[in-house]
C-alpha cells in the first residue's frame, strides 16, 4: 500500500518553505525582486529539485531570464544554507524555472472578465426595450 504523503513530498514541501525565506531574507541581489516560491519537484532519488517561482511584475519566462540566472547561480549557495539548517543527509541539487502559469491565469481571467462584461452589455440594451408600460 502506497503512502498517502511521500517522502518526496515533505522534501519538496520543505525545500519550498525554507527557499522562499532564504531568497526574501538571504540573497541581495538587486537583480532578484519580489519572488515567491510557487512550487517545487524532487526526484524520487532525491538528488535534483526543480524550484518554480514567480517575481512580481513579469508575466513570462523572457522577462525574467536575468533573475532565473542569478537564482541559479545562487543555487550552490542556498543548497549550502538549506543543508546547516535541516538534518536531511543531502540536500538536493536545486534548478530554478520561471512559473509561467501565474501570468497566463491572469491573461486568463482578464478574458473571462471582458466576455462576461460584453455579454453583460449585449444583454442590458433588450431589457430596457422590454420595460414599456402597456395600459
Amino acid at each position: 500500500m502506497a503512502k498517502e504523503y511521500s517522502r518526496t513530498q515533505r522534501v519538496a514541501d520543505y525545500l519550498q518553505r525554507e527557499l522562499a525565506g532564504l531568497i526574501q531574507h538571504v540573497v541581495r541581489d538587486p537583480r532578484v525582486g519580489m519572488v515567491s516560491i510557487t512550487g517545487v519537484s524532487v526526484s524520487r532519488d532525491l538528488g535534483h529539485a526543480k524550484v518554480y517561482y514567480t517575481e512580481l511584475g513579469r508575466e513570462s519566462s523572457d522577462d525574467a531570464n536575468e533573475c532565473t540566472a542569478v537564482l541559479n547561480r545562487a543555487a550552490g549557495f542556498l543548497r549550502s544554507q538549506l543543508s546547516k539548517s535541516s538534518s536531511m543527509r543531502s540536500v538536493p541539487q536545486l534548478r530554478f524555472y520561471f512559473d509561467s502559469s501565474v501570468g497566463q491565469g491572469r491573461y486568463m481571467e482578464d478574458l473571462i472578465g471582458r466576455a462576461a462584461k460584453a455579454d453583460k452589455d449585449r444583454e442590458q440594451p433588450s431589457n430596457d426595450a422590454g420595460n414599456g408600460d402597456f395600459e
